[in-house]
């Protein structure tokens, strides 16, 4: 029998607190005044920030705040997500944006991302523009790191466990660390880097600028445009920190609310597979949920065999229950083992006399989904289809 870890498994998650957001909130101790932000978007994640260009100013102790250096000029994803979310660490909390090409005075700054040539997180130093950098993620992931992703993999559980206010060495921070780099952070390393999506010599079909990199690059200044000052450099890059920023949230929370719990329902319910039928093959989803992707990964992870073909679920709106075959891999429309071929197109009554099971709905013209009016319908559709 499977064991079940994840904490969330017994209950939704309907009012997870934000502490991050709490913390992006709090007053910002800062060197420069610049009021990049008269009129705040009421969906921003970042209070107003100032950017400087070098050294503190003589009113204020340098030890009083944090300084995080950048590059100043054009900028990219990876560095305004990195700054954004080094500032939710306790290390760097709310840290003045020191944007400079000069070397003195990245020397002097207690962190430095994407300019300096150096990686040493000893150091806080999380450069990968420098020749024989080759560091990646690791755990089954091959990408190169961008700066992005090299604080990711250096702060990501502590900013994890923040939002689920639980330790860091609980098992859903580790779960959620690799499934937020799977599904937003390797993109970013990967546009940042020049890694082709797809293994081809062939041109693309079409152009895509619509994926997050492509946003914060359109937020620099346009070459047209009369102010090229650093002021105006800084209120762009502000405006990337938040675009980026918001958007590593917003996955955060969608897979602490909702992808965990998930998970966690599909582990279940796979674990008493051999209660439904003896095959081990058809799997009885009892609250719905989205399953395809965790199925998948579960039965890789658990080395499940043989494998689920049929799901049954019931369709709230309807009131009636689904079978549902699995597909051969979560990209493609074939299915491991789709409905009988002779119930196929057929509905109600002459779908009932074909299976000889009452109650039926009906069969796809694929065969990848049918439907009957009871549990014990879909069951038994699901298990003759085993045998046909």
């Amino acid at each position: 029998m499977l064991t079940l870890l994840s904490s969330f498994s017994c209950r939704p998650i309907t009012n997870l607190q934000r502490p991050l957001r709490l913390l992006l909130l709090q007053p910002i101790s800062i060197h420069t005044h610049l009021n990049l932000n008269p009129n705040p978007n009421p969906h921003s994640f970042l209070p107003l920030m100032a950017f400087s260009t070098g050294s503190p100013s003589p009113t204020q102790s340098p030890q009083l705040t944090k300084r995080v250096g950048t590059h100043n000029g054009s900028f990219h994803c990876d560095e305004a997500l990195g700054c954004f979310m080094i500032r939710l660490t306790d290390k760097f909390s709310n840290a003045e944006i020191v944007r400079s090409r000069d070397p003195q005075v990245l020397e002097s700054l207690d962190a430095v991302l994407d300019v300096g040539g150096v990686y040493d997180p000893s150091q806080d130093r999380y450069d990968h523009h420098q020749k024989g950098f080759q560091e990646v993620f690791g755990h089954g992931f091959s990408t190169k790191l961008s700066s992005a992703g090299l604080v990711y993999k250096h702060f990501g559980k502590e900013i994890i466990a923040k939002e689920l206010q639980v330790n860091e060495e609980h098992p859903d921070v580790f779960r959620l660390f690799l499934a937020i780099y799977k599904s937003f952070m390797e993109a970013i390393d990967a546009v940042d880097n020049g890694i082709n999506q797809y293994d081809t010599d062939q041109p693309a079909r079409y152009v895509n600028n619509t994926h997050l990199s492509s946003r914060v690059g359109r937020l620099n200044l346009d070459w047209i445009d009369p102010d090229q000052s650093s002021t105006k450099e800084n209120e762009a890059f502000q405006k990337a920190m938040a675009l980026a920023g918001g958007e590593f949230l917003d996955s955060l929370r969608f897979h602490a609310k909702s992808w965990l719990p998930a998970r966690s329902i599909v582990m279940e319910c796979l674990s008493a597979r051999w209660d439904i039928d003896p095959t081990g093959e058809i799997m009885v989803l009892d609250r719905f949920c989205p399953w395809k992707l965790h199925l998948f990964e579960l039965e890789e992870e658990l080395k499940i065999n043989p494998s689920i073909k049929y799901v049954l679920y019931q369709d709230e709106r309807a009131k009636q229950w689904r079978v549902q075959a699995v597909a051969v891999s979560p990209d493609r429309f074939e299915s491991r083992k789709a409905l009988a071929l002779q119930w196929r197109g057929l509905r109600d009554e002459e779908l009932s006399e074909a299976t000889g099971i009452p109650g039926c709905v009906f069969v796809h013209m694929s065969g990848f989904i049918g439907g009957n009016k009871t549990y014990d319908g879909a069951l038994a559709m699901a298990r003759a289809s085993l045998k046909l």
